[in-house]
């Protein structure tokens, strides 16, 4: 049977899917690298946190990570409506997480630490979506690719989520300076270790 028809279709369909994300994910970008601007700018203006700021690079890096992640779409043969709305609902939720991290307005909040802080439970509720989501995210790339990454995966994404629960539930600056630093760490030697090559879904 000649399948090269559908595998001409499923390029098609991947590329105008990945044409949505680019579109979401450049807001996203646009809208972390004009907070930043801002804070250069006018570095009287508003006092930066570095807890904050090591957020910002996260998000930086997840953004990143993402569209280098999604190639792995290009190995689905067949897409339907919900695993695109799916895909749509990822973007979409890395972008509210670029603009709860660096806010366009500040006129409620004395600081970045404030602002922070204030805003911590929608940002780390966000942050634990994320990951969770990310889940569905990898094994819709196949069961053999979200195997392939192993019980680390798992337990890095549990991890995540369990981490952003307790960053709710606590102002310690301690503790939030902890998980920013280790996350971000982590979040880098994850990626060198396992997306140095793309690889496509089963």
């Amino acid at each position: 049977m000649d399948t090269s028809h559908l595998a001409s279709h499923s390029t098609d369909l991947f590329f105008h899917i990945r044409v949505l994300m680019g579109i979401v994910v450049g807001l996203a970008f646009t809208h972390l690298l004009r907070g930043l601007a801002r804070m250069i700018e006018a570095p009287g203006e508003r006092r930066v946190y570095w807890v904050h700021l090591v957020w910002v690079a996260s998000m930086l890096l997840f953004l990143v990570h993402f569209w280098w992640w999604e190639f792995g779409l290009s190995g689905i043969v067949r897409w339907r409506f919900d695993m695109y709305v799916f895909i749509t609902g990822y973007a979409l939720l890395l972008y509210l997480l670029c603009a709860l991290v660096l806010p366009e307005r500040m006129a409620d909040h004395s600081d970045y630490r404030d602002y922070f802080y204030s805003r911590r439970r929608w940002f780390f509720g966000a942050l634990a979506l994320a990951y969770l989501v990310d889940f569905g995210d990898t094994w819709m790339k196949g069961a053999a690719y979200f195997h392939a990454f192993g019980n680390e995966y798992v337990v890095r994404n549990i991890a995540y989520i369990v981490a952003s629960l307790v960053a709710i539930a606590t102002r310690n600056p301690v503790y939030h300076g902890t998980f920013a630093v280790a996350g971000l760490l982590y979040q880098l030697a994850w990626i060198a270790r396992q997306f140095e090559t793309l690889r496509q879904g089963a």
